[in-house]
């Protein structure tokens, strides 16, 4: 692949404007938007709003409106408005739409070219865009690099799915590509479950589903382009057998400039995002990820799930998030600081020697970690272990432990029909100041 890169000037301002866009409800945009603040840059937000967690965040700046009905639009107007100098998408909805607008800013000529180069910026050289967004292909160019990925097969009919079954032992792993958060994700423990999971993941939802999702959830117009989108691409993995772990870089031009790598000590469910992670040196998985930056001529951020087969210790990557993932906003220190690095990538200018770092080595994600259920790993926890609690932002702290629904009149009437009592007394204690927000003072917290 040759490298055309739209080279960025350094800014003469150390307040860089930042465009961060996000679809989804996630914790993770009011967490990027309180890190890229904190080392000086002029933000603006693209989510679904009014709702959003990021709304609780101060002094955020501009918040524009991301339209399910109108997405591209709701993008384009966002930067001709704000006119970043980079974008940062925080989930795959978003990515998907920067690739969509760069494919018809680059068929505009003259009118798009400022655009296009904006997202080749943000994101790098566009002939890896289709990559990052299939896991089969993604998986072909990591094997091609020398890294180690357990046997793949695309599934594109029943045939393909007996064909897969016949020349590998369960269990399998069934993915759907274009989701995230573990949703497109089903361990089947032999052929009847894996062509119903191939079946779920590759058939039509069809009008009544949509009617019922409609009725029962809040975001009608994400509601709507979900299932315009439903029908995915599949794949078939083996199942490696072990502990999880990820790594999370930030690049320009092919070059990771600082990364973090973690093992998962729990998670939501087998399948689902980690809870508790623990900070390792991960050399296999940050020599990955330079790998694929540096084939793919990556900017931006994104993250690489892993999984260390038990027994062996042989790291095999399972796939990519083409996007900031929840490590991105950690504060750690020199080399794995990602927010900081882009800052000096964009000013020119060196890194504060005194920026605040967490020290701890395991890392509690908040709330998640103390909701339920999870499901740990063999890994050994830190006593010492760090909760990222908002630090000053009393607001948002509120609104994560009291997110709002997504869901509509009729489909919070439902759960509260069908909730059971399971989590009566539940109570989350974490470290707080009374005024500042800060982690000083042990208190706890009654979940409504």
């Amino acid at each position: 692949m040759e490298a055309t890169y739209i080279t960025l000037k350094y800014l003469s301002s150390v307040n860089p404007k930042i465009l961060l866009i996000g679809t989804n409800r996630w914790p993770l945009l009011a967490r990027l938007v309180i890190s890229f603040r904190r080392i000086g840059c002029n933000i603006a937000v693209l989510c679904p709003a009014p709702g959003h967690p990021v709304q609780k965040v101060r002094g955020v700046g501009h918040i524009f409106d991301y339209s399910g009905l109108a997405p591209i639009k709701s993008l384009r107007r966002t930067i001709e408005i704000f006119d970043p100098e980079l974008i940062v998408p925080s989930c795959d909805r978003s990515v998907q739409h920067l690739h969509e607008l760069y494919e018809i800013s680059q068929s505009q000529g003259n009118a798009g070219r400022k655009i296009a180069a904006l997202i080749q910026r943000s994101l790098g050289l566009p002939d890896g865009f289709a990559i990052v967004s299939s896991r089969s292909e993604l998986l072909k160019i990591a094997q091609s690099e020398g890294i180690l990925v357990p046997k793949t097969s695309t599934i594109e009919s029943e045939a393909d799915l007996q064909l897969w079954n016949a020349k590998s032992e369960p269990p399998w792993v069934i993915k759907a590509n274009g989701t995230w958060g573990g949703q497109g994700v089903r361990i089947a423990e032999n052929a009847r479950e894996a062509n119903r999971c191939f079946l779920e993941f590759s058939q039509d939802p069809g009008a009544i589903n949509l009617i019922k999702r409609l009725l029962l959830n809040r975001d009608r117009d994400w509601v709507v382009f979900d299932w315009k989108h439903s029908r995915r691409s599949v794949i078939a993995q083996s199942l490696i057998k072990g502990r999880p772990a990820n790594c999370a870089v930030v690049c320009w031009e092919g070059k990771v400039l600082a990364g973090i790598a973690v093992e998962v000590i729990k998670s939501r469910g087998e399948t689902g995002p980690a809870t508790v992670v623990q900070i390792v040196s991960g050399s296999e998985m940050m020599e990955a990820a330079e790998k694929i930056a540096r084939r793919l001529g990556m900017s931006g951020f994104f993250g690489l799930d892993f999984m260390i087969e038990r027994g062996t210790g042989s790291v095999y990557l399972i796939e990519m998030n083409p996007r900031c993932t929840p490590p991105c906003s950690l504060p750690l220190g020199k080399g794995q600081n990602l927010v900081a690095a882009i800052w000096a990538q964009l000013t020119g200018q060196l890194l504060p020697g005194n920026l605040p770092a967490i020290e701890e080595r395991s890392i509690a994600y908040f709330p998640q970690a103390d909701e339920g259920p999870d499901n740990s790993s063999d890994g050994n926890l830190d006593v010492l272990i760090y909760r990222d609690i908002p630090e000053g932002e009393p607001e948002l702290i509120h609104e994560l432990l009291h997110p709002r629904s997504g869901r509509s009149i009729i489909g919070k009437m439902i759960d509260v029909a069908w909730r059971k009592p399971n989590h009566e007394n539940q109570r989350i204690t974490y470290l707080m100041d009374e005024e500042q927000a800060s982690p000083k003072k042990r208190c706890t917290v009654e979940l409504d």
